[in-house]
């Protein structure tokens, strides 16, 4: 199955600034998903929609063994450096693992991306009986002045390209019997970013790499016009970019 046009155009292009910019996730978040699915060192883990490692490098250690999912060429070139688990070319509605092998089914900053009702169906697949698929998201935290200002102007360059702020995506859970009521976490962290990381950081977005060269230089101009009107993010050479991390998980019935 095709991934969404945006996403195959934009990641192709930001590969290597996401490998630079986005962040970590924080261990809290991880350990509430392992927690909340029960797993454990002999635990098999298919990660969906794995980009870059960002998310892989800090799970697998806490597993048994992660398969990791990536359709993106550009982003799995950075996810196999990153990681020594194994790694696929594959969508989240068509997942080549065998029916029942896997414990948990997850993915990070990505679902919102997914036909979801296939990628559910697919999940129920290859999940054991009681298994569970666990997602979560590190989104900008807009509650903190420049970053609501900075990411409005990012948001006007979004159109229809789905996001995960909407909450849109719950309704697949919604329609799927075979998966319990969603169970969350919430965390708060921060990354330390240059002026040009944090560039990095916003051409990072799929959409905003999608654009026309001229498009997506006239949006950068009004993100540097943000950084430089703002007392806080002017004064030094680094900023604080802090983060709010949703952890979601869902037990196959």
């Amino acid at each position: 199955m095709a991934i969404h046009d945006t996403a195959a155009a934009g990641y192709r292009r930001a590969g290597d600034d996401y490998e630079r910019a986005r962040p970590a996730y924080p261990g809290e978040a991880l350990d509430a998903m392992v927690s909340g699915l029960g797993l454990g060192p002999s635990s098999v883990v298919v990660e969906l929609g794995a980009g870059t490692g960002k998310f892989s490098r800090l799970m697998a250690p806490r597993v048994g063994l992660l398969v990791a999912t990536e359709p993106v060429a550009e982003m799995r070139a950075h996810l196999v450096a990153a990681v020594t688990n194994p790694v696929v070319a594959a969508t989240a509605e068509a997942v080549p693992v065998a029916a029942g092998r896997a414990d948990a089914v997850v993915a990070a900053t990505a679902f919102h991306w997914f036909q979801a009702d296939v990628a559910l169906a697919e999940a129920e697949r290859v999940l054991r009986p009681g298994g569970g698929i666990g997602l979560t998201w590190n989104n900008p935290d807009r509650r903190v002045d420049w970053v609501a200002r900075v990411w409005g102007v990012v948001d006007q360059a979004r159109g229809s390209v789905p996001g995960n702020r909407d909450m849109r995506w719950q309704e697949a859970f919604v329609a799927a019997p075979a998966f319990s009521p969603l169970a969350s976490a919430s965390f708060s962290h921060e990354v330390v970013l240059t002026s040009d990381q944090l560039e990095d950081r916003v051409t990072s977005i799929s959409f905003v790499a999608a654009l026309p060269d001229a498009e997506r230089e006239a949006l950068l101009t009004r993100v540097r016009a943000i950084i430089a009107t703002d007392a806080d993010l002017s004064a030094g050479a680094t900023v604080r970019l802090p983060y709010r991390t949703d952890v979601y998980w869902s037990t196959r019935r």
